[in-house]
C-alpha cells in the first residue's frame, strides 16, 4: 500500500503521459537540475535528478511524494525540499540502485516515510 511517498497524487499539474525527461528541477531554495529519468510506475513514482555541477555532477532519486507542482509549459519540475536536504540525500548508482528495494526503502526513510 502506498502512503503517497511513491505516487504523484499530491502533485499540481500532474499529467501521468508526459515525459519529464529534460524538465528543470526547483528546490524550495532554488535551481537542482534536471530530471535524467522518471517513473509513473504504481507506487513507484519518482525522478532521477542531474544535478550538473551543483553537487559534482551526482545524481539523486527523489520520490513523486516530494513534488508539490509540474508546469508543462515552462518544464519545470518543483519538489518541497530545499537543496542541502537533497545534496545530502542517499547516493543514487544507477547500476546498482535503479531495481534495489532496500536503497528504496532507505530513500524513502530519509525523505520521511520509509517504504
Amino acid at each position: 500500500m502506498s502512503d503517497g511517498m511513491w505516487g504523484y497524487e499530491q502533485a499540481e499539474g500532474y499529467n501521468p503521459g508526459v515525459d519529464l525527461t529534460g524538465y528543470r528541477v526547483e528546490a524550495t531554495d532554488g535551481h537542482i537540475g534536471k530530471v535524467d529519468k522518471h517513473s509513473y510506475e504504481a507506487e513507484d513514482g519518482y525522478i532521477v535528478v542531474d544535478t550538473g555541477p551543483w553537487i559534482f555532477g551526482r545524481e539523486v532519486l527523489l520520490p513523486a511524494g516530494v513534488i508539490r507542482r509540474i508546469d508543462e509549459e515552462a518544464k519545470t519540475v518543483w519538489v518541497d525540499r530545499p537543496k542541502e536536504e537533497i545534496k545530502s540525500s542517499p547516493e543514487y548508482h544507477r547500476e546498482s540502485h535503479a531495481l534495489d528495494t532496500d536503497y528504496r526503502r532507505g530513500v524513502g526513510g530519509y525523505y520521511g516515510t520509509g517504504m
